[in-house]
């Protein structure tokens, strides 16, 4: 086949590609992040983090609520940080050294103790169910033991409550 010839067999490809119907994946897996808060395992979604970061600064304000940390900048924005072992009722043992950045309005880091490991986990080893308290939803099943999955979205509404705060639309969520 001549260069010609094969410019323009990768043109046509090239066009038909956006021609076809896109092709959609089934979700049949989900993304986890494993983690420890309070000396006990969990897992958080990665649809509902925007970031972890570690070691970050969290300056300190005076508070009665306990779970609130401080403070932490992330990119310019100045972003409330609470202790995920406290807002879930467990003693804090140690400083969280791991802080994730909420998806959602308004912003919100969540501290964390360890970070175990990044999990893609079959959607049949998820298995659905909420917590009375409502800051956890389902549990994933691993080879190491069940962890149950924190929900995000339920806690910003405890930190909402917690602070005072009425409700947040679902739509910010």
């Amino acid at each position: 086949m001549t260069v010609a010839g094969r410019v323009t067999r990768l043109r046509e490809e090239f066009d038909r590609s956006f021609a076809e119907p896109a092709r959609v994946l089934e979700c049949e897996t989900v993304e986890l992040l494993a983690v420890g808060a309070g000396d006990r395992p969990y897992a958080l979604r990665l649809t509902e983090a925007s970031g972890v970061h570690p070691d970050r600064p969290v300056t300190p304000l005076p508070t009665s609520i306990r779970a609130l940390l401080g403070v932490a900048g992330f990119a310019g924005a100045v972003i409330p940080v609470y202790d995920l072992a406290a807002l879930l009722g467990h003693p804090v043992p140690r400083r969280p050294r791991w802080l994730l950045l909420a998806k959602g309005t308004p912003p919100l880091a969540l501290a964390f103790h360890e970070l175990d490991r990044h999990l893609r986990v079959p959607l049949a080893d998820v298995v659905d169910g909420a917590d009375p308290r409502g800051c956890l939803r389902g549990m994933v099943r691993l080879p190491d033991g069940h962890r149950p999955i924190v929900d995000v979205p339920a806690v910003r509404e405890l930190v909402h409550r917690l602070a005072g705060y009425r409700s947040v639309p679902e739509e910010a969520r």
